[in-house]
């Protein structure tokens, strides 16, 4: 049966890349045998072909005593051949393709990843207190596919344009290239004024060659903390 001409144009496109938007608010994963996936439980929206589903596997299982989101199953296991279609309640979903590289991601914010990566949860060095907790995120590295998600459309900043250094809200991060350099910064005077700090304003400052993924959001309930 023929599709209705106003709904032609949503039909998927021609499989292009191992993982791809379809529109800004999901991911299409082309799946095959051998290269399987992790994803955020219940991110599956539809698929085609053959593709099965392993809840809270051993890999994960090792990890979810750091994965500090109150989540006890934060990833599922993906795997088969055919077409698979990842979204995360309407947010928006940027696809990322790391060459022999590094991300450290919110773990709220990250969607999918090829299994073949190296990842783990790790504390943020450099920054041991915001308003008293210790800052958790999860890293990926090496070669292959990463989505992740953002409350709105992001800003990719490029830190390495200048010498000058960029400041982000700490609950409005996605993601960061794991080889920059951070620090924190404290803004007494402005801290009714940045962010949503009352009396005191906290920022993360990065430099060096990278890049910092920014959400227009600045909601601190679902960030990975340690906690007390």
């Amino acid at each position: 049966m023929n599709q209705p001409a106003p709904l032609a144009g949503y039909a998927p496109a021609p499989v292009a890349a191992r993982m791809e938007n379809h529109g800004s608010h999901m991911v299409k994963v082309a799946m095959q045998s051998g290269q399987d996936l992790f994803a955020r439980p219940g991110s599956m929206v539809a698929y085609e072909g053959f593709v099965q589903y392993e809840a809270n596997p051993p890999a994960v299982r090792q990890m979810a005593s750091q994965w500090l989101t109150g989540e006890q199953n934060p990833l599922m296991l993906c795997r088969g051949d055919g077409l698979l279609y990842l979204a995360d309640y309407g947010a928006d979903v940027v696809c990322v393709n790391l060459a022999e590289e590094a991300l450290s991601i919110n773990g709220t914010n990250l969607l999918a990843f090829d299994a073949h990566l190296q990842w783990g949860v790790e504390r943020v060095k450099g920054l041991a207190k915001f308003a008293g907790q210790g800052l958790f995120n999860v890293s990926v590295r090496g070669t292959g596919w990463a989505a992740l998600t953002s409350r709105g459309t992001p800003v990719v900043v490029d830190c390495g344009r200048g010498e000058d250094e960029t400041y982000v809200d700490p609950d409005a991060l996605v993601a960061w290239s794991s080889g920059l350099k951070m620090k924190s910064k404290r803004s007494m005077k402005a801290g009714a004024l940045i962010g949503r700090g009352s009396g005191e304003a906290y920022q993360i400052a990065f430099s060096g060659q990278g890049f910092v993924v920014v959400q227009p959001s600045e909601d601190s309930t679902d960030r990975i903390r340690v906690r007390g």
